[in-house]
């Protein structure tokens, strides 16, 4: 199995709009459509397709914002894992891969990332790379994680 993950530019951005999570989990993440409209306004987002065997499974948001405490804050801020591709542990291997892409984008330091307290799926994927509750919340009352440098 190849996983890939790939920037969304015009030739991919069709396919991203038709992503959705499942039911259950649609008050835990925005749709794509609301993922790239961030991205467009707030230029730090990078958002990325994931792919399993040049196939598009799921979505993804990262970036690195200057501006959030005195050294700023690298974030995965968005991760989806399509209705249909869910179950198969997608979810804990582009976690993995996503954690060292932006490691390797800017360099080892702390990762953020927020999560619905109810999302528990979610949380253990988290947790098995790290990532701990920091008594903080963002500005939609999900609580913030955080996965600190080694």
């Amino acid at each position: 199995m190849k996983l890939s993950i790939d920037t969304v530019t015009k030739d991919n951005y069709r396919e991203i709009l038709k992503l959705s999570v499942s039911s259950a989990q649609t008050n835990f993440i925005e749709s794509t459509l609301e993922c790239l409209t961030d991205a467009n306004e707030q230029q730090e987002y990078k958002p990325v397709g994931l792919y399993v065997n040049e196939q598009l499974v799921g979505f993804a948001m990262y970036g690195y914002f200057p501006d959030e405490t005195k050294k700023g804050r690298l974030w995965i801020d968005r991760l989806l894992i399509d209705a249909q591709f869910q179950g198969q542990g997608l979810g804990t291997r582009f976690m993995e891969a996503l954690i060292v892409r932006v490691e390797k984008e800017y360099g080892i330091q702390p990762i953020y990332l927020s999560v619905y307290p109810e999302n528990k799926g979610a949380i253990h994927i988290y947790q098995k790379f790290g990532f701990t509750f920091i008594n903080e919340f963002d500005i939609n009352g999900e609580s913030i994680m955080e996965k600190p440098s080694v």
